[in-house]
């Protein structure tokens, strides 16, 4: 049983160490930004749609990352609970 509370315990902070990471890594990319002096044109969009998109998939697994450390701090509470 011990074994299986410190097995949780190690999963839950790789799967939080995991999430901060790819919400930093997802804050880190930066748009150049478009003055208003210069016309906007199609590499500027399929620019700005990229960096939405890899954002966007960053910090949908952030979310998959930080579920699964609530999950395994779920069960070891369970765990201790019923010990």
């Amino acid at each position: 049983m011990t074994t299986l509370i410190d097995t949780l315990d190690i999963l839950i902070v790789v799967a939080a160490l995991s999430s901060a990471w790819l919400w930093f890594r997802s804050s880190r990319r930066r748009v150049r930004r478009v003055s208003r002096h210069e016309e906007f044109n199609h590499a500027d969009l399929n620019r700005v749609v990229t960096a939405l998109n890899r954002t966007q998939l960053l910090n949908s697994r952030a979310a998959l990352a930080t579920a699964i450390a609530g999950l395994f701090a779920g069960f070891r509470w369970l765990l201790e609970l019923f010990r």
